[in-house]
């Protein structure tokens, strides 16, 4: 495991010893300082592994950064010249964080702007260093450099015209395969359409940024990086300036959205969206289903029994953003029945299990969870979240090692089981939902029936 992590911890030695300097002042303004010779670099990071976890970096025993973590980047800061001296720690999910690599020197040349980025899957994870001279930019006019940091994206041409030009009679910026970079390009401000298609075939775009509107004296690093949120672009831009980082996707890229039945006396439905389109048919108590790719907006959810259009039993406005994954649950007695919408974070992780646990079972209270080895019991352990309400989560995934375990949830303050234990296999890149629920309650005497679970995303 640790050696899994030895190429990443490598890329990622520009931002723990550029953090370092910035935090320490070792680039001295005293006026009694006589070296006013020492020249200065810029250096920025950019984590491009799809499936790698996040890192914390440390210099001389102090902590620098935590959690930098996949699509995220560094500002670019200015750094002595010289040789600088880090360490830099894995985040494991057992709470571990051992030494991967360090102490690790690096050299920095001045008037050089550095991007050091961690590419490729976990299995062949690699530090990508992109140097380029750091020199001023003509009044009106702006920069970009392109790096291809997906590993899975084949060869591509890239594009960077007037919105709307013809690429079939329009010359690429130029053509790059994986750890490629284009550029760097002067261009005046102006609205631009970044568009990239397969190597040699302008007519399959594969991404296509629309209209982005550039101002002079941008300095941008542009990494096309792998897609782990929504649409079907392969990959989306992670656009770097001195200072800030945002993403840019495809511009047909969706929000998505499954829906889940958990209301336990309600019967069978649909799911009707702006009263014109049914999202979802013949639903029944527990069930679930997959991901529906929608576009970004805000509609008008309305939930009727299967085949009806009254009663309507939910009657909701949903905003839905682009990138983002939600879970809607119907949740609550049929007579106050409601929406219960989570949002998701579901890229993989090599080296974890992602879970979360939502608590839908009306009749339980609030609970206390536990998740232990499979046979160790509860009695002498205490909850892994503690009272946890009516509708409440785990508040997002929580990473587990790839392992077995025993899922037991309990009446907040006792050990009394209403659920499980429940042996559950997570394995590695999972990411798993529970859901605690009610038995169907098919009549009013069903009340007390026990609760159980709905799993989303187990293998079958």
């Amino acid at each position: 495991m640790i050696k899994m992590f030895q190429k990443i911890s490598t890329s990622i030695i520009v931002m723990s010893s550029l953090i370092f300097l910035s935090g320490c002042d070792i680039i001295d303004d005293d006026d009694d300082n006589t070296n006013n010779d020492v020249g200065t670099a810029k250096v920025q990071v950019i984590h491009a592994s799809p499936d790698a976890p996040a890192v914390n970096v440390w210099a001389d025993g102090n902590s620098l950064l935590e959690n930098f973590d996949y699509a995220e980047a560094s500002p670019r800061l200015e750094v002595n010249e010289g040789e600088l001296t880090v360490e830099i720690q894995g985040i494991f999910p057992d709470g571990t964080t051992p030494t991967v690599i360090g102490p690790a020197t690096l050299d920095l040349t001045a008037d050089m702007l550095y991007t050091a980025i961690a590419v490729g899957e976990v299995a062949e994870i690699d530090a990508l260093i992109v140097a380029r001279e750091d020199s001023d930019i003509n009044a009106g006019e702006l920069r970009a450099q392109v790096v291809h940091a997906a590993p899975n994206a084949p060869m591509v041409d890239v594009y960077v015209t007037e919105p709307g030009a013809d690429l079939t009679t329009t010359a690429a910026l130029g053509t790059f395969s994986f750890e490629g970079s284009l550029g760097p390009v002067d261009v005046p401000e102006d609205t631009y359409q970044i568009r990239v298609t397969l190597a040699g075939d302008p007519e399959t775009v594969v991404f296509d940024s629309g209209s982005l509107e550039l101002t002079s004296g941008l300095d941008l690093t542009i990494a096309a990086i792998e897609n782990t949120l929504t649409g079907e672009s392969p990959i989306n831009l992670l656009v770097t300036t001195n200072s800030s980082s945002f993403i840019v996707q495809d511009v047909d890229a969706t929000a998505d959205l499954r829906v889940v039945h958990a209301s336990p006396d309600a019967p069978a439905v649909d799911v009707l969206v702006n009263d014109e389109t049914t999202l979802v048919s013949n639903l029944d108590y527990a069930e679930a289903t997959g991901f529906v790719g929608v576009p970004a907006d805000t509609y008008n959810v309305k939930v009727v029994p299967t085949g009806e259009v009254a009663p309507v039993v939910i009657d909701a406005d949903l905003t839905l953003d682009q990138g983002t994954n939600y879970t809607v649950l119907a949740v609550d007695l049929l007579e106050t029945i409601e929406p219960l919408v989570i949002t998701e974070d579901r890229r993989s992780v090599a080296t974890e299990a992602k879970v979360q646990i939502i608590h839908a079972s009306p009749a339980a209270g609030n609970v206390d969870i536990y998740v232990t080895a499979p046979g160790a019991g509860i009695a002498d352990v205490d909850p892994t979240f503690s009272d946890v309400p009516f509708k409440g989560t785990t508040e997002g995934f929580v990473s587990l090692p790839v392992d077995s375990y025993d899922i037991t949830v309990t009446l907040a303050g006792t050990k009394d089981a209403a659920i499980g234990p429940a042996e559950l296999s997570f394995e590695a890149g999972g990411v798993y939902t529970i859901i605690a629920r009610d038995a169907q309650r098919l009549t009013a005497e069903d009340s007390g029936l026990p609760p159980s679970v709905i799993l989303l995303d187990f293998p079958l």
